[in-house]
């Protein structure tokens, strides 16, 4: 990769965010500087690679503990898949550049990047969690937006989904975010919990699960509002707050067709499971360590998880991303992508 790429690269890329926070430029970087010493220590190596513990048949997956993995709760005993739980993008961005996985669900904004910053070598599936991100208080205080006005707001996530969410949400409801509110970002989600304990008048914004892990802790915390319902009742364009996608390889996909499609038929069947029979699929989270079985049982019918494919899928996408784009253009990679980052089947 030539220098001037590279670093034009980096600077794109730092806009990337999560639920967690942000994921800097290094590790993508990083990723592709490593899959071009592979291939080149592959060009010139005189033995083969040994390949006896990789079997092409199975399709290899990425995906995050939280939401975006709990909604395949149903395949991850499938001995047609191979997983890899990831607990932040960090570890899964080198995993999809390297082709150690074929598939991935990643934060939408990081689908956007990867689609840039690889050559357009991934095109997202599908939609699979929505809004995840609430506002709660100590007491019942808040009960609309306009109740947030003059108030201390906590969260993580500063230059990332959660701050770009929340801003859009207040300006569509007529407030200032730097005006009207005082909005403190914290590192960790656990730092906005300790910051309400001591703050009894602020509110925090954290999502799910960490939203129910919080109210089982602590009996005085309650939701005030979802920014998933706001952020649908002032869209013009039909798009929704989009938190995950799945995305696969373009390279694998053109020689695996059948098979991605087979996966999504699966896929949207697990997230129907997961909705409808909650014990079952928390038990089967929690025999997988994405999260504790009885946090699951309580926060699935809160995280959104979903499978929209098509039309429907790009219109709230390409919507979100839009926005996103408005208030910066990093984010999600530089611009917008263009109609071949969204598959259709």
């Amino acid at each position: 990769m030539k220098r001037r790429a590279l670093s034009w690269f980096m600077a794109a890329a730092l806009g990337v965010g999560t639920m967690a926070g942000g994921i800097g430029s290094a590790n993508i970087v990083l990723a592709e500087e490593q899959k071009e010493e592979t291939e080149a220590a592959d060009e010139t190596s005189e033995e083969p690679a040994d390949e006896t513990d990789s079997d092409s048949s199975v399709m290899k997956i990425g995906a995050l503990k939280g939401p975006t993995a709990m909604g395949m709760a149903q395949l991850l005993d499938d001995e047609n898949y191979e997983f890899s739980l990831a607990a932040s993008p960090d570890e899964i961005v080198p995993m999809i550049v390297q082709g150690q996985v074929d598939v991935a669900a990643v934060p939408s904004n990081l689908a956007s990047v990867l689609y840039q910053k690889t050559d357009k070598n991934v095109s997202v599936l599908a939609v699979n969690t929505l809004g995840v991100l609430y506002l709660v208080e100590n007491g019942d205080s808040i009960q609309s937006v306009d109740d947030l006005k003059g108030k201390t707001i906590y969260a993580s996530g500063k230059g990332a989904t959660p701050e770009y969410a929340l801003n859009s949400v207040l300006k569509s409801n007529g407030l200032d975010p730097e005006k009207d509110v005082t909005i403190e970002y914290k590192s960790e989600h656990a730092e906005v919990v300790a910051a309400l304990a001591e703050d009894q008048t602020a509110v925090g914004l954290l999502p799910q699960p960490f939203v129910t892990t919080a109210l089982m802790k602590n009996e005085n915390l309650r939701v005030a509002l979802d920014l998933n319902e706001l952020w649908e009742s002032s869209a013009t364009d039909g798009s929704r707050l989009v938190t995950g996608v799945v995305i696969a390889r373009n390279d694998y996909l053109k020689e695996h067709e059948a098979d991605i499609d087979a996966f999504m038929d699966a896929y949207k069947d697990s997230v129907e499971f997961v909705n409808s029979d909650t014990e079952a699929a928390a038990q089967i989270i929690g025999n997988h360590d994405i999260i504790p079985a009885e946090v699951a049982a309580k926060a699935i019918p809160e995280c959104s998880i979903v499978f929209m494919e098509g039309d429907e899928m790009q219109t709230i996408l390409s919507g979100y991303l839009n926005t996103l784009n408005e208030q910066n253009p990093e984010t999600i990679g530089g611009q917008l992508p263009d109609e071949d980052f969204y598959y259709k089947r």
